[in-house]
């Protein structure tokens, strides 16, 4: 699936064995995947799927942040071992308003997977032919650089990559 695709596409750490019985970890590449971040939702109500994480199920959820770069409201709920991200759109441009015109209700927009490093997995992802929506990383709502993964190349699925 997903998982697999993206293992293939980014760095593993081999393990070489000398006739010593000596090991030694040489990375294949210059970067690797690391934890999921989070999962971003788009809502047509913010205020209310706010209260339904807050009021009805007890979540810590932060307050609203604009991001005119993304054309998105943000706002984060805390799980624990990840996040979920609330999207709402900002502006008439927003990829959010698009979304939301195709699922009326709101639903899973993309994930976002942690990465050591942004600018090596650019280089290697595009030697691989995935493709990258964006010639550069833009600052995403945790003041870090982000890119965004073509769903074609992901089995259909929205990946952004966030510097760790």
């Amino acid at each position: 699936g997903l998982l697999t695709r993206l293992q293939t596409s980014a760095c593993i750490i081999r393990t070489l064995s000398s006739s010593n019985s000596f090991s030694q970890n040489i990375p294949s590449c210059l970067w690797k995947l690391g934890r999921l971040n989070h999962v971003a939702i788009a809502v047509p109500d913010l205020e209310k799927a706010q209260s339904l994480y807050k009021d009805v199920l007890g979540a810590q959820v932060s307050e609203t942040v604009a991001l005119p770069e993304h054309g998105v409201y943000t706002v984060f709920v805390e799980l624990g071992n990840t996040k979920l991200e609330l999207l709402h759109p900002l502006g008439e441009k927003s990829p959010i308003a698009s979304f939301l015109q195709k699922n009326k209700t709101g639903g899973m927009h993309h994930i976002c997977i942690e990465v050591d490093d942004i600018k090596a997995a650019m280089t290697e992802l595009k030697k691989k032919s995935i493709r990258i929506l964006s010639e550069e990383p833009k600052i995403g709502a945790h003041g870090k650089p982000v890119i965004f993964l073509h769903p074609k190349d992901c089995h259909g699925v929205l990946v952004e990559l966030e510097q760790a």
